[in-house]
């Protein structure tokens, strides 16, 4: 597979950065709201909660739009984002805990409900930064019943199961992206590929010597080590699968 330098920002596309838009927004509102200085003075919990939501969106922005250059980097980076959200679900989980509040149990009716809650696919046009802000607000609108309520507890409850949804995708998007490595390889052997191929339409192009072994055109190439070191010869283009040399 050759060499495909994509568009950067077809991140604007992922489920998984959308849902992530939504819980930042959600998490500001949570904070501005009962996050206040009663139980927080050093505004330290303030900021640690708003920053690891927008940790959170942009390591998945960062890393999708690695994905042409480098998967390992995506992977990376989708996995810090993850853990992002992880940090923000263990500050909701404690804010439960510390005002002695349920932390709702699966077959929760609002639980299921937030869970089971689809987001619609997004169709842009050119204007595409318009579009998404419009389309990342009215899919925030669905759970603005839970995450808008004037209870603490259903807001914190509602931004936690939203976090277990967000890290689900995140999970499913980094092992789609180690399939999509071991099927195609990185962006170092796919560049390798390319300049071999290169080389090897222009060994046919300067009608080079064909191999003794296997017949394929022949390029120029040089002794990296041993006696002859620096000594050039014909090497079949089809190495390693052929060695295949022709002294020049």
């Amino acid at each position: 597979m050759g060499v495909d330098i994509r568009f950067s920002q077809s991140y604007y596309w992922l489920n998984s950065w959308i849902l992530a838009n939504i819980i930042q927004l959600a998490t500001q509102d949570f904070c501005n709201r009962f996050i206040d200085y009663g139980i927080d003075p050093g505004r330290r919990l303030y900021d640690q909660m708003v920053m690891a939501a927008r940790c959170g969106v942009a390591n998945i922005a960062e890393g999708s739009a690695r994905h042409s250059t480098s998967i390992e980097t995506e992977m990376r980076l989708l996995d810090v984002a993850r853990a992002s959200f992880d940090e923000l679900q263990g500050d909701l989980f404690n804010f439960l805990l510390r005002n002695n509040s349920e932390v709702w149990a699966i077959g929760n009716p609002n639980r299921e409900a937030l869970w089971q809650m689809k987001l619609d696919a997004p169709h842009y046009s050119n204007s595409y930064l318009h579009d998404a802000a419009k389309h990342i607000l009215f899919q925030k609108s669905k759970f603005d019943h839970w995450l808008k309520n004037d209870c603490k507890e259903i807001v914190a409850n509602a931004l936690l199961v939203l976090c277990l949804r967000e890290n689900k995708m995140l999970q499913s998007q980094i092992m789609s992206q180690l399939e999509s490595f071991r099927q195609t390889g990185g962006f170092t052997e796919n560049m390798t590929a390319e300049r071999l191929e290169a080389r090897k339409v222009q060994a046919a192009e300067t009608k080079a010597p064909a191999c003794p072994k296997c017949g394929r055109p022949m390029l120029r190439r040089m002794q990296k080590k041993g006696q002859g070191q620096g000594r050039e010869f014909w090497g079949c283009s089809d190495y390693p699968k052929c060695n295949g040399t022709r002294p020049i």
